[in-house]
């Protein structure tokens, strides 16, 4: 097999292991993304401004878990094992998600005094959504045939998400004095951790040198391209160059944030791993 080679199936990625391991990495990332952003957004149930948004944040959620589980379902068919297991037993440092995707969305714990900040919670969600777009709209060309099918079966669905948080933006930037100084407050925090969305790990010489998607600069370029667009047509000022946090989540490195959300999700779980829950 070729660097560059079109594999069709599982059982042609499998005849050459580093091409498998690169893959396996790539998966986590794409993974862990969204099924940790996606717990934050759940996280908005029964607190979000009204109903409406109540019903449609879970919504979107929900379509990001289940992304999370075709990614975890692919693992699953690599042999690296069970999907519900990968999701729910893993460690913090065995985790190759985002450090932005993992922050709590504010002040105190959803059952304990939670003071939220939607503005936060509307930023992150933008900003990560366009660089999501970017890296399915890279998949499509993967050299692995599998993810770039399910990748362009999500793309569509992601751009309502996108929309939808389109909407928030300029509503929230535009609206009262307050609403803006939040926004740009958002901006700043969720723009000191953005830079390391578009990092593809130890791991990325291998995963572009199979053609499992594009190059790292390539991936930020188009991603801050799309966010300059939004930022000025919401009158936003551009907050120049993202920043990237201490801790590399794409090696492992994470907060306590991670460690508390896991035990969170995984608590019904661990209890017993074989039931049907």
């Amino acid at each position: 097999m070729g660097d560059m080679s079109r594999v069709e199936t599982v059982e042609q990625a499998k005849q050459n292991q580093e091409y498998v391991q690169a893959l396996m990495d790539l998966l986590f990332q794409l993974a862990d993304d969204d099924f940790i952003l996606a717990y934050r957004g759940s996280e908005w149930l029964g607190l979000a401004p009204h109903i409406e948004e109540d019903v449609a944040f879970s919504s979107m959620s929900q379509d990001m878990m289940g992304h999370a589980a075709m990614f975890y379902e692919m693992l699953e068919e690599l042999g690296v094992g069970k999907a519900d297991d990968l999701a729910q037993l893993r460690e913090a440092k065995a985790f190759r998600n985002a450090i932005l995707v993992e922050r709590k969305n504010g002040i105190g714990e959803y059952n304990d005094d939670p003071h939220y900040d939607w503005a936060y919670s509307i930023v992150r969600n933008y900003v990560y959504g366009l660089h999501k777009l970017v890296r399915l709209e890279a998949l499509i060309n993967s050299s692995f045939a599998p993810l770039a099918l399910v990748s362009r079966k999500m793309l569509t669905e992601h751009r309502y998400h996108l929309m939808h948080w389109q909407v928030w933006l300029k509503q929230l930037a535009n609206s009262t004095d307050t609403a803006r100084q939040k926004v740009e407050a958002a901006i700043a925090k969720v723009w000191a951790d953005a830079g390391e969305l578009s990092d593809l790990g130890p791991k990325a010489e291998s995963i572009v040198r199979f053609g499992l998607i594009a190059g790292e600069d390539l991936l930020k370029q188009k991603w801050l391209t799309k966010t300059k667009e939004v930022f000025k047509g919401a009158g936003l000022e551009w907050p120049g160059e993202p920043g990237k946090p201490q801790e590399r989540g794409r090696a492992g490195e994470h907060t306590a944030d991670l460690v508390s959300a896991l035990e969170t999700l995984s608590e019904v779980y661990r209890i017993d791993p074989a039931a049907s829950w």
